[in-house]
């Protein structure tokens, strides 16, 4: 795992990239436009700093991807003229796992079957269900995810928005420092 400096770094650099981008294909935004480029800008910037390492950064930037309207931010951001054809990989990636789930639930069913279990165990798994469902509509490409993975996709995921985050906080404080310093001097 690389140092969060360095990860700001390139988190500011491809985000500025990808607003660069938005702002010359659309000289003039709504605010919430502009809010939706803000945000997906972001979302595409995390995600390739992960270097395609991740399987919800390859959610996030495969469904940036078959939007029309977004589709030409991701070659901006991932920099390389074959990013068509890392995103197919990635939508393949997923197909397999998802194959990969299905095979296991399916296994899991018949084991699970020659077992009773008393009432509390049950409601305990159904909860533990409940849960590991909600947390895989909050991942990026989740739904796709066995647990083992949802919680390491997800841990990685966690820091990625932690480095989002303080990025933009500190962009914020300095311009806030910034009018405030020019208002007092003028």
């Amino acid at each position: 795992m690389r140092n969060t400096s360095s990860l700001k770094q390139e988190f500011l650099k491809k985000w500025i990239q990808a607003l660069k981008a938005c702002s010359a294909k659309k000289k003039e935004m709504s605010i919430m436009e502009r809010k939706k480029a803000i945000k997906l800008s972001a979302d595409l910037a995390m995600a390739s700093t992960r270097n395609s390492t991740t399987y919800w950064s390859h959610a996030l930037m495969a469904n940036a991807s078959q939007d029309n309207k977004n589709k030409f931010i991701v070659p901006h951001i991932l920099g390389n003229n074959d990013s068509d054809q890392r995103i197919k990989r990635l939508a393949m990636s997923h197909k397999n796992m998802r194959s990969k789930k299905i095979l296991k639930k399916s296994c899991s069913i018949s084991r699970r079957s020659k077992k009773m279990v008393l009432g509390r165990r049950i409601a305990r798994r159904v909860l533990v269900k409940k849960r590991t469902q909600v947390l895989k509509g909050l991942v990026p490409g989740g739904e796709y995810m066995d647990d083992t993975c949802l919680i390491k996709e997800t841990l990685d995921y966690i820091l990625s928005l932690r480095v989002q985050v303080d990025v933009m906080r500190y962009l914020t404080n300095n311009a806030t420092h910034e009018l405030s310093h020019t208002t007092t001097t003028s």
